[in-house]
C-alpha cells in the first residue's frame, strides 16, 4: 500500500461556524467518496483557511463526520493580495493502492477556479 496525498478546497459563502461545518464536511465526504476511502485509509489531514475565516476550526467538521482518531491540524493561508476569499483547503495523506495519476483531487464550487488544471 502506498502513501498518497489528496488535495481539495471549498469557498465559503460566509464566515459562520455552521456553514463551515457543512461545506468542509461536504468537501471531506466528496474526497472520501471519489477516492473510495474509509477513515482507516486516512493518515493525517492538514487544513488551511484564508485569514478572513474566524468562526471555527475546519478540523471540527472532520470530527463531526466521525474522523476522530486521525491527526488533524489547521493553519492559516498566506494573506496574498487578490487571492480568493473565504477558502478552506485540505491536504490529506492517505494509504491507497491507486496510482498517483488516479487520485481524485476535489475542488468544490467556486474553488474549482483555483486548480483549473485538475479535472473535477
Amino acid at each position: 500500500m502506498a502513501v498518497r496525498a489528496v488535495r481539495g478546497a471549498v469557498q465559503l459563502e460566509q464566515d459562520e461556524a455552521g456553514h463551515m461545518d457543512e461545506q468542509v464536511g461536504a468537501l471531506l465526504t466528496a474526497i472520501m467518496e471519489r477516492n473510495e476511502l474509509t477513515p482507516d485509509d486516512l493518515i493525517s489531514i492538514w487544513f488551511t483557511a484564508t485569514p478572513d475565516l474566524h468562526s471555527d476550526f475546519p478540523a471540527a467538521a472532520a470530527r463531526k463526520l466521525g474522523i476522530v482518531d486521525v491527526p488533524l491540524i489547521c493553519a492559516q493561508e498566506l494573506d496574498i493580495e487578490g487571492a480568493m476569499p473565504r477558502v478552506v483547503r485540505v491536504l490529506a495523506h492517505i494509504e491507497s493502492d491507486r496510482p498517483r495519476a488516479d487520485i481524485a483531487h476535489v475542488y468544490l464550487g467556486a474553488a474549482a477556479a483555483l486548480r483549473k488544471d485538475i479535472a473535477q
